[in-house]
């Protein structure tokens, strides 16, 4: 029988994980503390009961699979897994693919007083000291726009003075039930989120790139735009797009048909004054040809949510970065610069 696991995610003090714990009868409470990760010492606690743990390689991925997997495959009954702050709960259900564990739902906790200027900022987690291992290279607005964007629900602390983080969670994460910390109600919570919610299924390539029913008009000057076209985007050009676009922009995310790179699907991820991209496999039933060719499977799709300029703009500005007519002829003769070497840039 497989484990059923209630995941707590979310930056700051926060009580949620103990109060899941309670609502739950006889489910166990684990916590891990990741803090010393970097000198291969995790910390970790069952029902409040401490374990030092000593691991030969100080990264997460070894984190996970030699004690949290480990430890899931024996405990029975209902689990709550409180995550080190620096985890991202989509990471953590990527490893739990194929394990005998069933996520009954991620819970992120948002906390107003920092939030937005933590999702829309370029600050490195390691000069914030959150740092899972040596060489994380993630900056703070991935981490908290993802741990909010793969919620199953959402419960919100600090002032409601910033209408700006209510309408980037609408449009970040539609789907996901919202309550406040001092009225948290957890059964009434876990059974308001809807059965379209994810429950920790990860996204591949070609999942729908937003979930839900996005409110379509502006709120608070946030606003959310998704930009298609069939035809690739000239290299360069994105790169000065996306640095244009960064200041403004909470999160960036969707498939990337890339001139000189026609034969690779790229995702692209942005958060903050952060971006990915990464070459992730063939498109499916691709025909061969020039960046010219629009090529069976080939197109953009991206979605932007964004607290400055509008959807007009966004979608001009990404227009442009398009090949022209010209260039889409000439493709075969032109060499295309790769601005783009590695897996992330802080832009703007």
């Amino acid at each position: 029988m497989d484990t059923s696991v209630v995941l707590v995610a979310g930056l700051g003090e926060h009580s949620v994980a103990e109060e899941v714990w309670r609502a739950l009868p006889g489910s166990v409470l684990v916590s891990h503390d990741l803090s010393e990760l970097s000198d291969g010492v995790v910390r970790r606690w069952v029902d409040g009961v401490p374990t030092e743990l000593r691991l030969e390689h100080g990264c997460v991925s070894c984190a996970m699979r030699s004690d949290l997997l480990p430890l899931l495959r024996r405990l029975r009954g209902p689990v709550v897994v409180h995550l080190d702050p620096a985890l991202e709960p989509e990471a953590v259900c990527l490893a739990l693919e194929g394990e005998p564990v069933r996520v009954e739902a991620v819970i992120t906790v948002v906390d107003r007083a920092t939030w937005f200027a933590d999702a829309t900022g370029g600050d490195l987690m390691a000069e914030r000291g959150l740092s899972a291992a040596p060489g994380d290279a993630r900056t703070v607005a991935q981490l908290v726009v993802g741990q909010a964007e793969f919620a199953d629900a959402l419960v919100l602390t600090g002032p409601t003075g910033d209408e700006r983080v209510s309408a980037v969670l609408e449009r970040l994460n539609p789907l996901a039930p919202r309550c406040e910390l001092s009225v948290l109600d957890v059964d009434a919570l876990l059974a308001s989120i809807p059965p379209g919610s994810r429950r920790g299924e990860v996204d591949d390539t070609f999942d729908a790139l937003v979930r839900g029913e996005v409110p379509g008009e502006p709120a608070h000057g946030v606003h959310l735009v998704r930009f298609t076209a069939r035809r690739a985007f000239h290299p360069v050009r994105l790169r000065r797009v996306l640095a244009a676009l960064s200041g403004g922009v909470v999160r960036m995310r969707g498939r990337v048909w890339l001139a000189g790179r026609d034969d690779s699907v790229l995702w692209l991820e942005g958060a903050g004054r952060a971006v990915r991209i990464g070459d992730v496999g063939p498109w499916p039933a691709a025909v061969g040809g020039s960046s010219g060719a629009d090529g069976r499977g080939r197109a953009q799709d991206l979605v932007v949510v964004a607290y400055r300029g509008t959807g007009e703009v966004i979608e001009a500005a990404l227009s442009e970065a398009l090949l022209t007519d010209e260039e889409r002829w000439l493709a075969a003769e032109l060499t295309f610069a790769d601005p783009f070497p590695g897996a992330r840039e802080t832009l703007g």
